[in-house]
């Protein structure tokens, strides 16, 4: 059985971590609100650039003349995987959901003979994956998120490097995994295609709005996809760095919020077991105060 000095000096702990716990808690729900405005209000862009690129791609079709990026190498032999976590830890499954989904489809990918590279945006997915797959991975990234947040600018890093891999020849498939941030409790683990363009089913966004639009494109298709299907790639990965930036916040919130109860949990515990501790020796001090008056 611990001592009284053993308990005490655990309630002590444990209360010190609560305050470590509650502090983490407040500074990410300050910057998950920044997080989650800035990820909801690049959205709209995302979706509206890969439905008009969609359109596009549906009116190229598999011309001879479709960008590569469109068409693609017509081998899916080598897949370049892009990673994104956070540079730290404690906050819950975020990290682990990540690394789990990209690790089973490099399993898979193996599994059917294929070569598989890596990208590691955050420090911990690079740490967790390198056990396994050190010789696979090509870059890493570090320090993405700055005091202010996620800026073009490093999205713009990590989408040069992707397109300069492509350029030389160095994968067929390019497909990125991300935290989609849904609330501050909910985030969902997503695998999207980025290399070559998946576009989405316009026909069918078109029956379910009611739009049959016909649009003329000037210069011609292939002039446009040229140029906006290298911007989409940035434009998507700057979208994958804010959905991640929002549900890592949002996950360390909820993971310090439960990890501040049950320190509070323990503590009642702890204080309950050393009052009956103190009880319990203060009951024999008494005992033997009164045997020994009684003896005499």
């Amino acid at each position: 059985m611990a001592s009284l000095k053993d308990l005490r000096s655990r309630i002590a702990s444990v209360k010190s971590t609560r305050k470590i716990t509650s502090a983490m808690k407040m500074v990410a729900a300050s910057k998950l609100r920044r997080a989650q405005d800035a990820a909801e209000a690049a959205r709209p862009y995302a979706e509206r650039m890969g439905t008009m690129l969609g359109r596009l791609a549906t009116a190229v079709g598999s011309n001879e003349g479709a960008p590569k990026l469109l068409a693609g190498t017509g081998k899916d032999d080598v897949h370049l995987l892009v990673v994104f976590t956070a540079d730290r830890g404690l906050c819950g499954g975020f990290n682990a959901s990540i690394v789990k989904a990209a690790r089973l489809k490099a399993i898979a990918l193996k599994g059917e003979g294929k070569t598989v590279k890596i990208i590691c945006v955050g420090r911990k997915g690079s740490d967790a994956l390198k056990r396994e797959f050190g010789d696979n991975i090509v870059a890493r990234y570090t320090g993405i998120e700055g005091k202010k947040g996620i800026d073009f600018s490093s999205a713009t890093e990590v989408a040069d490097k992707v397109l300069a891999l492509y350029d030389e020849g160095e994968f067929d498939v390019c497909t990125i995994f991300y935290n989609k941030f849904v609330s501050a409790i909910s985030q969902v683990a997503t695998a999207q295609q980025l290399i070559p363009f998946a576009g989405e089913d316009v026909d069918g966004e078109e029956e379910a709005t009611g739009s049959s639009a016909v649009y003329d494109y000037e210069p011609s298709e292939e002039a446009i996809l040229a140029d906006l299907l290298p911007r989409n790639v940035g434009v998507q990965i700057f979208g994958a760095m804010l959905e991640s930036s929002a549900s890592e916040h949002g996950a360390r919130m909820s993971a310090m919020d439960n990890a501040t109860r049950n320190a509070g949990d323990m503590i009642d515990r702890l204080s309950i077991q050393y009052n009956r501790s103190r009880q319990a020796q203060i009951t024999n001090e008494l005992i033997e105060i009164i045997s020994g008056a009684e003896a005499l």
